[in-house]
């Protein structure tokens, strides 16, 4: 494969740089806003389950979104071939937008940083080696333990150019690596099954992958998340407080405060942090982050999907609401500075706020200290899927691997617990913030309005007084 795939962009000669500059001024014209987004796309991903190559699949995808913004109407249109006349025909859908009546809204910052390789994680090892990687990983999973009855292994990679191309003439370029390796893992015991999972990845080539170190630490993680679920016990209810781990666990933070603070949503007033810059919402020492320009990271981005730089937004700093994460159409209608977060799932796609790397900083405690003053409770190590509704906060999310705790210390692990609450209300019950923070493995996707992009989650040890924990004990 060629190693600039904005070439291949171009490669059927049906629109060549120039045509798409002047294409891009001729379409939108009458807009306050918008850009033509060209992007090609290659990918491919492994599963190895119950002992054999279940899947192997690659794919090659090319395609343009045309998007014009006039005042607060947005008109999207998109293709799968990449040519003049496609162009010009999407831009007759622009023709429905009201013409624009004040001064064509600048272009981004220029910035030649780069935060990751451009080079293509696809190409440098050999279909037979990433086969044999995973046949690798099954064998040493079922070697773990006689109780573990299944395995799964999937290896994930990616990798794509886009190209911005605005009316004004402002070009940028992004090529994009992601990769990821997953462990799932199922062990019976006396006629119950438990299931425990790891992964690992981010916007890197295959190598950190295939080093043995770090497979095998995906696989000793997901048989021991398995196994301790094995000894489970019911997850009692009721209101108690609750210790959660640092790193993945922030995946709570990102669902149940974070949507909430993306700028169309308090725009709109539909937040329940709508309006309320320069307020307490959380409890001292509580400072949320989100930073898309730290390298290799699963949800950093050189530039967003409109072409501006990411940046660390601090969103709210010792418990006061700073900011929202904008995208350029939401910044301009509030009035404040674009902050790197417009993204979009692909060419399809017409970009809106999203988050990046989520996390919560660092405070000053002890995370052993932060354990021995739960007296009743539970410790939330990892979790998995959950439900957030944006405008009231509330949340309830289930935890994949928790324990009991009495008088400071671990217990035994519980089955079936759910955190349940109100996102603005959790942050102000927070009552200690351990010096441990990290951010998760590389794994995380966010969903919002049926489009689906990488992210990273992240936080220290965090103490929460009176959360309602979800059991059926």
């Amino acid at each position: 494969m060629t190693s600039d795939p904005h070439s291949l962009i171009y490669a059927d000669g049906k629109l060549d740089p120039d045509e798409a500059k002047a294409l891009a001024a001729e379409t939108l014209r009458g807009c306050d806003d918008g850009e033509l987004y060209l992007q090609f796309a290659a990918s491919e991903s492994f599963v190895f389950d119950d002992g054999r190559l279940k899947t192997a699949d690659y794919s090659r995808d090319a395609g343009f979104g045309l998007r014009g913004v006039s005042g607060e109407t947005t008109g999207f249109a998109h293709a799968s071939e990449i040519s003049a006349g496609a162009i010009r025909r999407a831009g007759e859908t622009l023709r429905l937008l009201d013409p624009a009546k004040g001064a064509r809204a600048a272009p981004p910052p220029r910035s030649n940083r780069h935060l990751y390789t451009d080079a293509s994680p696809l190409d440098g090892i050999p279909f037979e080696r990433k086969v044999a990687l995973l046949e690798r990983i099954d064998a040493a999973v079922r070697a773990k333990d006689p109780r573990v009855v299944q395995a799964t292994a999937s290896l994930a990679g990616s990798w794509t150019g886009i190209e911005i191309v605005r009316p004004d003439g402002f070009i940028a370029r992004d090529i994009r690596p992601l990769v990821r390796l997953n462990v799932s893992v199922v062990a019976e015991s006396g006629g119950r099954r438990e299931t425990g999972s790891f992964g690992f990845g981010g916007r890197y080539l295959y190598d950190d992958l295939f080093d043995e170190a770090n497979w095998m630490r995906a696989v000793d993680e997901a048989v021991a998340q398995a196994l301790v679920n094995l000894e489970s016990v019911p997850a009692p209810a009721g209101e108690m407080t609750v210790l959660l781990g640092p790193g993945w666990p922030g995946v709570l933070l990102h669902e149940a405060v974070g949507h909430g603070l993306e700028g169309d949503f308090n725009r709109k007033g539909t937040s329940a942090f709508s309006g309320r810059i320069g307020e307490r919402v959380a409890a001292p020492g509580v400072t949320v982050v989100d930073d898309g320009s730290i390298a290799n990271r699963r949800g950093s981005l050189s530039i967003d999907d409109e072409g501006t730089p990411t940046q660390e937004t601090v969103l709210i700093e010792d418990g006061i609401l700073k900011g929202y994460m904008q995208d350029r159409l939401n910044a301009r209608l509030m009035g404040v500075a674009a902050t790197g977060n417009g993204r979009r799932q692909g060419y399809a796609h017409a970009p809106m706020p999203r988050m990046t790397n989520t996390f919560m900083r660092a405070g000053a405690d002890d995370p052993a200290e932060l354990l021995s003053r739960v007296k009743k409770g539970i410790f939330a190590k990892s979790f998995g899927g959950g439900q957030v509704d944006i405008v009231s906060g509330k949340f309830t999310f289930g935890c994949t691997e928790a324990y009991l705790v009495e008088n400071g210390k671990l217990g035994a692990p519980i089955k079936g617990a759910t955190l349940i609450g109100n996102g603005p209300s959790v942050l102000t019950r927070v009552t200690g913030i351990g010096t441990d923070m990290a951010l998760d493995e590389g794994v995380g996707m966010c969903g919002k309005g049926g489009q689906s992009v990488p992210a990273r989650v992240g936080q220290p040890t965090l103490l929460v007084g009176g959360l309602t924990v979800g059991g059926t004990a």
